[in-house]
């Protein structure tokens, strides 16, 4: 080989080289980046769930002094004749179609169980789709007013929650304005008396309490219904399953 064929191959043996070192350099450059990047996510991740279970997902969600409701055992409202052999516990948000559906499906028999003295009801409102009504904290506001007819008119809750469900608002909507929450509560029976204390917002701080003691009782989703405890894992939204569970823990 020539000594200008022996430079010639030096110089491409050097370029090949060099853009080697180049390649493998973008490669690591690729990988930091792609490790930060899942890092990243990781960290959103993270924090998602804490402020999910925090309460704090950067919506408005009330918070402050915690009232408890008269007539209320910690978070539950109770309906129904407290000798009832079977207790139905309702995980639900006011804004949430789920929620509505479920009570669609349910409701009415609910309704015929809790007069037969078969159930008992224990209500848990909570509000974690308050970032869903525009800004206006709907959960938390339907979640207010529900609790202050328990403290002030408990004999009118059951009628009041189905009532509000009859007229729930699409998720992502502003909701009903105070004053519509109001119409729904005396058209159910509630005095107005009662009606004229939702926007004192007495127990926001309450639901806000609620919601997140929800998360740590293992609350993921809405609706969660639990018989005696238990949580049900039949079909919630096609009537006749949570009947059949609910007789069949009476011994009907």
């Amino acid at each position: 080989m020539s000594k200008q064929s022996r430079t010639r191959t030096q110089e491409l043996r050097k370029t090949q080289q060099e853009a080697a070192r180049k390649e493998a350099k973008r490669r690591r450059l690729l990988t930091a980046l792609g490790g930060l990047v899942i890092v990243g996510l990781v960290v959103a991740i993270i924090v998602a769930v804490v402020q999910a279970t925090s309460g704090d997902d950067g919506s408005s969600t009330a918070s402050g002094e915690v009232v408890q409701p008269e007539n209320v055992s910690e978070w539950s409202i109770p309906v129904g004749d407290e000798a009832a052999p079977v207790t139905v516990a309702i995980y639900y948000d006011y804004m949430c179609p789920a929620c509505g559906a479920f009570e669609q499906a349910n409701g009415d028999e609910l309704d015929r169980l809790v007069e037969e003295g078969t159930a008992k009801i224990e209500l848990r409102p909570i509000a974690f789709l308050d970032s869903q009504s525009q800004g206006t904290e709907y959960s938390t506001r339907a979640g207010n007013a529900i609790a202050t007819v328990a403290d002030g008119a408990p004999e009118q809750v059951w009628a009041f929650h189905r009532a509000l469900y009859a007229a729930q608002p699409e998720e992502g909507s502003e909701g009903l304005s105070d004053d519509e929450i109001a119409e729904v509560a005396t058209g159910a029976g509630v005095p107005s008396a009662v009606a004229d204390r939702f926007t004192d917002e007495t127990f926001a701080g309450w639901i806000a309490a609620a919601t997140k003691a929800s998360a740590t009782a293992g609350v993921e989703g809405t609706p969660t219904i639990l018989v005696d405890d238990k949580v049900f894992e039949g079909d919630v939204y096609t009537p006749g399953a949570l009947t059949e569970a609910i007789e069949s823990v009476a011994g009907k």
